[in-house]
């Protein structure tokens, strides 16, 4: 720990902030591709109510887009494996332009629902294969002093942008074109963050495969599914992928329902909402750094069950219940909605902790699960709204959420047990010097 403090001290410009140099451009594209990506995150399911689709059909719509931002999500790992992160951060920059397109010139004006569905659910496979390869090009890239700090500079400038910035632009935005040129605004915000990933980032590495000796004689196919059978091989890598799966679940089944519920029944203007959401964004991704940190000194599995699973639950609740008590609060309801976005931030550990379950042969492994994991997030969430909404209303909806998360702190507790932990590696020194103390005695 003292030798890398030493080494950060005499790094110069943006890497004594944890940035490598080489990839700088990279997180500013990742940024400006996420702001674009997320304008609509939090208006899109009500402008399609407001356009003849019932919350049901929005939600299906949702929840299809969630299918191929897994899908996605897969191939961003794999594929940079085979072609190289760069190329698969340009062909899916690539594909969300042309499918938003799509969706904006020919779907939406037609009103057709199939058209919509195939046009803005066939995007989703986008937005993971540009921010998820440069994932891995930091992992790739980043000196091993500079990963950790790397990691969290980009969920920074991933959450910085979806859907934080993203729905600010849309406040403003929507204020002054209009709800649908504000579609349009943000096409030209991920285009000029593919433009920068093409023509800024001069880091070599992530411009070939990463083929090794271990990949020689395995097919192409063998290559792309090498990525799954780890859930079998290594069985607490399957509880760690259940438990990053659960961190974003009701994160983004909220975003099915929440506009409904704060501009409907609680009374929220729509500017209101977009503003609420903004604000716990901006606070829970400053937050990311600080817990890191925090996990780093009191260990990466109590972090994750504390402070992620059993604090997110909570909060939750309140930033749900709490609003049908206070009415037409707004300041009230922030302040639960920061609290959901700070404990959210105890999920920050995850990725090292998934890492450090695998052996070194199943590192990028492990690092596919995890995108994987993140995307499949994405669906689970919509679908268990549109599956239980009908049954048991949003109030269900929501003590399930909290429920899963319980669970993901039961998961974290008896099963994602590492002897790289920080917590573990204190845990296990204080043990020996209280025997050799005795010893003595």
């Amino acid at each position: 720990m003292m030798e890398t403090a030493s080494t950060l001290q005499r790094r110069t410009g943006v890497e004594r902030w944890g940035i490598p140099a080489a990839l700088f451009w990279g997180y500013i594209a990742v940024l400006i591709f996420m702001i674009g990506d997320g304008v609509e995150s939090n208006y899109l399911a009500p402008y399609f109510t407001r356009n003849g689709f019932s919350i049901d059909s929005a939600a299906t719509i949702i929840a299809f887009y969630g299918v191929t931002v897994t899908l996605g999500s897969w191939l961003a790992g794999s594929l940079s494996t085979l072609l190289g992160p760069r190329k698969v951060m340009l062909a899916g920059g690539a594909i969300w332009v042309i499918f938003e397109v799509l969706f904006l010139a020919f779907a939406l004006p037609s009103k057709s629902f199939l058209l919509i569905a195939l046009t803005y659910g066939l995007r989703g496979i986008a937005y993971p294969m540009f921010a998820y390869a440069f994932l891995v090009w930091i992992q790739a890239a980043a000196p091993s002093d500079l990963k950790g700090a790397a990691t969290g500079w980009f969920w920074l400038a991933f959450t910085g942008g979806l859907p934080t910035l993203g729905s600010l632009v849309a406040v403003v935005s929507i204020g002054m074109i209009g709800e649908y040129p504000t579609f349009w605004l943000s096409l030209g915000l991920v285009a000029c963050g593919v433009l920068i990933a093409a023509f800024a980032i001069r880091e070599p590495r992530g411009r070939a495969p990463f083929l090794d000796e271990a990949h020689s004689g395995k097919s192409t196919g063998r290559i792309l599914l090498g990525g799954i059978d780890i859930l079998w091989r290594r069985p607490r890598i399957a509880a760690a992928a259940l438990v990053r799966t659960i961190n974003t679940a009701p994160y983004f089944g909220f975003f099915t329902f929440l506009p409904f519920f704060f501009t409907e029944k609680i009374g929220f203007t729509q500017q209101q909402y977009l503003l609420l959401i903004t604000i716990m964004g901006l606070v829970g991704m400053s937050f990311n750094p600080i817990v890191g940190r925090i996990s780093d000194r009191i260990g990466w599995r109590r972090v994750l069950t504390f402070f992620g699973g059993i604090g997110s639950a909570i909060s939750m609740l309140l930033m749900y219940f709490v609003p049908q008590y206070t009415g037409h609060n707004f300041a009230i309801a922030v302040v639960c909605a920061c609290l959901y976005g700070i404990t959210l931030c105890g999920y920050v550990p995850a990725a090292a902790l998934m890492s450090s379950l695998a052996g070194r042969e199943d590192k990028g492994n492990a690092m596919a699960i995890y995108c994987l994991s993140a995307g499949v997030s994405t669906f689970i969430g919509p679908v268990l709204y549109r599956v239980l909404n009908s049954a048991v209303g949003m109030d269900g909806v929501v003590w399930t959420y909290a429920v899963l998360y319980v669970i993901s702190a039961l998961v974290s507790w008896f099963f994602l047990v590492s002897p790289e932990d920080p917590g573990e590696l204190r845990g296990a020194s204080s043990r020996r010097d209280a025997l050799e103390r005795t010893n003595a005695a």
